[in-house]
């Protein structure tokens, strides 16, 4: 277990949580309708793309930076 005050062995693998958090920011880009996926409009799969993003993200991050285990 770290000592107080200890930083982790790669703090800039958090910089790529920002990336999850900025790509759903720019609506203008996908506020749209075409192209769709078998019936169902852009602006829905951008969104499930996002929340994939994320989840991936964040996995990948944790695994990084966990120390010691």
């Amino acid at each position: 277990m770290p000592e107080h005050g200890a930083r982790p062995a790669r703090p800039g693998w958090r910089w790529l949580l920002l990336v999850p958090i900025l790509a759903p920011l720019p609506v203008g880009l996908y506020n749209r309708l075409e192209p769709q996926l078998w019936g169902v409009p852009f602006f829905y799969w951008y969104q499930v793309g996002c929340a994939v993003l994320a989840m991936a993200v964040t996995t990948f991050v944790h695994r990084m930076t966990r120390a010691g285990r």
